[in-house]
C-alpha cells in the first residue's frame, strides 16, 4: 500500500476484533513512524505511553468518555507533548509536532492492517492532567490513538471539496 493509498483507506475504527495481539516489532514501527514526524527546529517534543494493560485501559475510558473504543482495541497509544523541550522560536509547536507524529502513527498503523481511532484530550486539561496522573507522565496527554483489528469497516468522511480551496495564481 502507497502513500496515497494509506491515506484514502484511513478510518476511524471503534470496533476491533476482541484478543488480538499486535506483534511488538509492528508496534515498534508504529512508534518509529510517528518519531519520524516532522516537528519545529527537530525537537522532537514527544513521549508515547504504550498501554495493553485491561485495567489501565478501563481507567482511560472513565477518564476519557470518548475512548469507549478501547474496550475491544489491542492497546492505546497515548502521546504526550513535552513543551519543556521546546525554547525560543520553537516555543508553543508542541501541539502541531505531536499532531503531526499522530498522523504518521495512524498512516502507519494503516498500511500494517490496523485499524486506529485519534482521541483528543489537550486542551480539555481535567482529561490531560488526569492521564498525566493515571499514567505517571511528565509530558501533557494529547490524544489517546486506540490501535487493534478492525472489527468494522465505516465509509469515507473526507472528500476534496473545492469550496474549501483558495488559489492564488
Amino acid at each position: 500500500m502507497n502513500t496515497s493509498e494509506s491515506i484514502r483507506a484511513r478510518r476511524s475504527i471503534r470496533k476491533y476484533q476482541e484478543g488480538y495481539v499486535i506483534p511488538k516489532e509492528h508496534v515498534e514501527m508504529i512508534l518509529e513512524a510517528a518519531m519520524m514526524a516532522p516537528s519545529a527546529c527537530n525537537r522532537r517534543p514527544w513521549d508515547f505511553v504504550v498501554v495493553e494493560n485491561r485495567e489501565i485501559l478501563a481507567q482511560i475510558m472513565e477518564i476519557h468518555p470518548h475512548t469507549q473504543m478501547l474496550r475491544t482495541a489491542s492497546l492505546a497509544i497515548v502521546v504526550c507533548g513535552r513543551p519543556d523541550l521546546q525554547d525560543g522560536i520553537c516555543e508553543g509547536f508542541w501541539p502541531q509536532d505531536c499532531g503531526a507524529a499522530i498522523q504518521n502513527l495512524l498512516l502507519q498503523a494503516q498500511e500494517l492492517g490496523y485499524g486506529t481511532c485519534w482521541c483528543g484530550c489537550y486542551p480539555v486539561m481535567k482529561r490531560a492532567e488526569a492521564l498525566q496522573k493515571l499514567l505517571d507522565v511528565s509530558g501533557i496527554p494529547l490524544a489517546t490513538v486506540a490501535v487493534g483489528k478492525a472489527a468494522e469497516a465505516p465509509e469515507a468522511k473526507g472528500h476534496y471539496d473545492a469550496s474549501r480551496v483558495k488559489w492564488l495564481r
